[in-house]
């Protein structure tokens, strides 16, 4: 297969992607998740005239001209709504949250006034109005709160708890599982043997998964032998992934078993390699309703290629509307050379400049098995193909990292 463009790669990956099914969830699991319709208030935030302070409920025309000494009919607390209407000459003690009883129409704090047996003495006004919160100055009863798509935080959560809801439609998450090839392989902790090394690139993508709101199986590291990776591939089928992952064993040479992998196990390969830099060796195939991603081995290349493939195709999966990585243009910090024809996304870090405005500038080291540079880079910097040399200052596209 011939090399495609990153934005061939992407739209290939979600050309048929769709979110998948819905369910109901308790407001305490909603958090992340993303809802799968338009919410509506089922009631009034809030539902009457309500004081925003402790005070006194009056009346403003009895209160104009201060000191004023008013009677005490009762007082009225949240919950509490008192029964009797405030008066000429008369006030209700009133806390915070409770209902603004009838004939009165504004609130005089409790600082501007002093108590005297069963009266108050009002000793500076308040105009109609005061320190009433309105009935429906939130939301009123039909009013859209939350819309489809949207992937909710936890201040979403809170208001749809105010409109009453206390179950949330929201699609189903996706299953990514995972697994890595290589006979090189050890896991964390152990000590690796000659021409052997720690693995490490699955962490990061099971946290981009997560972050993203799939529900991760990890299936380990499966050596080169091409019995363990079809048995790896059943796993993944057997758990029930709607997109598998694998890491290594993505090129061509002798031990890069993913792609005969894919094919004998019925996977339809859309693409094989991509005009990228880091991470040209990547596959994308189906089998079924299972996705599957194949990205390189080396840990950055996996990253870069995960977070520009996987993340988007996760937002699909999980019905939100704003799957794309926005891109912005920044200043460059330094003079860079021209490209070829494969697109470049480099590790790079923004700063100030002295005039306050955001700089990018790329790591000096690029390779992409470096992975310190990754996690100090806070964007990739995108170099297009055959981008001519930029000069510090030129303006370049930057996607920020948001792990």
């Amino acid at each position: 297969m011939a090399l495609i463009t990153v934005s061939d790669a992407l739209a290939r990956i979600l050309e048929q992607a769709q979110p998948l099914g819905t369910e109901d969830v308790p407001l305490v699991e909603a958090h992340g998740r993303v809802l799968a319709r338009d919410l509506s208030a089922l009631r009034t935030q809030p539902p009457a005239d309500v004081s925003a302070m402790d005070g006194y409920a009056v009346r403003a025309a009895d209160v104009g001209s201060a000191p004023a000494s008013l009677a005490l009919i009762g007082e009225v607390a949240a919950g509490h709504p008192g029964k009797e209407a405030v008066r000429p000459g008369e006030a209700a003690r009133i806390f915070t949250g409770g209902v603004v009883p009838a004939g009165a129409d504004t609130i005089v704090i409790q600082e501007n006034t002093e108590r005297d047996g069963d009266r108050v003495v009002v000793k500076a006004g308040a105009p109609a109005g005061k320190h009433i919160r309105r009935a429906g100055i939130d939301f009123a009863k039909g009013d859209l709160l939350l819309p489809r798509g949207r992937r909710l935080t936890g201040r979403d959560v809170m208001l749809a708890a105010a409109g009453n809801h206390a179950l949330l439609p929201v699609y189903r998450q996706p299953r990514v599982a995972m697994f890595a090839t290589g006979d090189e392989l050890v896991m964390p902790g152990r000590e690796p043997g000659p021409g052997q090394i720690v693995y490490s690139n699955g962490y990061a993508l099971m946290a981009l998964a997560r972050a993203e709101g799939a529900d991760v199986v990890d299936l380990g590291v499966v050596p080169d032998r091409m019995d363990e990776t079809m048995a790896a591939l059943r796993r993944a089928r057997e758990a029930g992934a709607d997109v598998l992952v694998t890491t290594g064993g993505a090129s061509v040479g002798e031990y890069d078993l993913m792609h005969r992998a894919y094919t004998t196990d019925g996977f339809a390969l859309s693409f094989w390699k991509v005009a990228l830099r880091p991470g040209r060796p990547l596959m994308y195939g189906q089998r079924g309703s299972m996705r599957a991603l194949g990205l390189p081995g080396n840990p950055v290349s996996a990253f870069v290629c995960a977070f520009l493939f996987l993340v988007p195709l996760i937002r699909v999966l999980t019905g939100r509307v704003d799957f794309e990585h926005p891109i912005e243009s920044l200043p460059v910090g330094c003079d860079m050379p021209g490209n070829d024809g494969r697109a470049d996304y480099m590790r790079a870090t923004i700063a100030r400049s002295p005039d306050g405005r955001e700089v990018v500038t790329p790591w000096p080291t690029q390779d992409s098995s470096v992975m310190r540079a990754l996690a100090k880079a806070d964007c990739l910097l995108i170099r297009p193909p055959n981008s001519p040399p930029a000069k510090a200052g030129d303006l370049c596209p930057v996607l920020k990292l948001s792990l």
